[in-house]
């Protein structure tokens, strides 16, 4: 069955916030809205709304008069998009990690550590230049002997990262995010990789959770996440490092990385490598 979207852009929040709020009360009614701040610094924000039929002409143009923006409408055909995910995400090696999905299960390597992603879970994957960044950095401190205490992967999403830790370390470690969901799924696919138990999965925002401070400090701490969070995350980050504990950040376009290393350095936090992967630059970073 063909659905529709209708999208548009607006520079700033509260109004893609009313202009979301309104497209909810359209009808035909869409089946979902999605209202998100672009990462490429722009300041641009994008409004869609998804249909199962085609939106109201009348109604889209009451909303483009109203909040001065245009909108696109678009046919979206029917697809399966597992199978579809699962032509696109070829498994991808990291150093000793192998990411892979269950249809790919016969191509890990002898001697790899593999860390299987399902399709239908496929934010976090190892494909995106921010989570192949972190596990190449994780490889490095591998490879030169690092060895942590406890280690927190914060903003987990599937875990991949908290489980490539626990792949060569048992220790304590610890995966948080704010979003319940990312939780369910992280723990899905400890369950998966046979790490149940091994990793704690928490939702929380930061290190605000009992369990987490309660384990801190951490030798080892990912943050794959955004810019504008990493920045506020800082303090909390380095105070929460043990000294010459390491930080590996992502999710940072390269033209912020420069901000985002001064940050840390005036909390102590210094800058081991950058390595940029496309658009993305990933940091490891060492508490003085």
């Amino acid at each position: 069955m063909t659905s529709y979207s209708a999208s548009t852009m607006i520079d700033n929040k509260p109004a893609a916030e009313a202009l979301g709020e309104a497209i909810e009360r359209m009808e035909p009614e869409p089946t979902g809205v999605g209202v998100f701040e672009l990462e490429d610094g722009s300041g641009l924000w994008e409004i869609a709304g998804y249909f199962t039929e085609r939106p109201d002409t009348a109604g889209l143009a009451l909303l483009e008069a109203m909040y001065e923006v245009q909108f696109i409408v678009t046919e979206i055909p029917e697809t399966d998009w597992v199978a579809k995910v699962k032509l696109d995400l070829a498994p991808v090696a990291a150093g000793r990690f192998f990411v892979y999905g269950s249809h790919d299960e016969d191509k890990v390597p002898e001697g790899a550590e593999p860390l299987l992603i399902e399709a239908a879970m496929a934010f976090g994957t190892g494909h995106h230049g921010t989570t192949l960044g972190c596990l190449l950095a994780l490889d490095r401190l591998v490879g030169e002997g690092f060895s942590p205490r406890a280690v927190a992967d914060i903003g987990c999403g599937t875990a991949v990262l908290a489980m490539g830790a626990a792949r060569i370390w048992d220790v304590r470690i610890l995966a948080s995010d704010i979003d319940e969901v990312a939780v369910e799924v992280a723990e899905a696919n400890a369950r998966a990789n046979g790490l149940y138990g091994r990793i704690e999965c928490l939702e929380a925002a930061g290190f605000s959770h009992p369990v987490l401070a309660e384990a801190a400090p951490y030798d080892l701490i990912f943050a794959n996440i955004l810019k504008g969070p990493l920045v506020a995350l800082s303090p909390e980050i380095a105070a929460n490092l043990t000294k010459g504990g390491y930080a590996i950040l992502s999710g940072i376009l390269n033209e912020q990385a420069e901000e985002v290393i001064e940050v840390y350095a005036q909390n102590g936090t210094n800058l081991v490598e950058r390595q940029v992967i496309g658009d993305w630059s990933t940091l490891l970073l060492i508490k003085s």
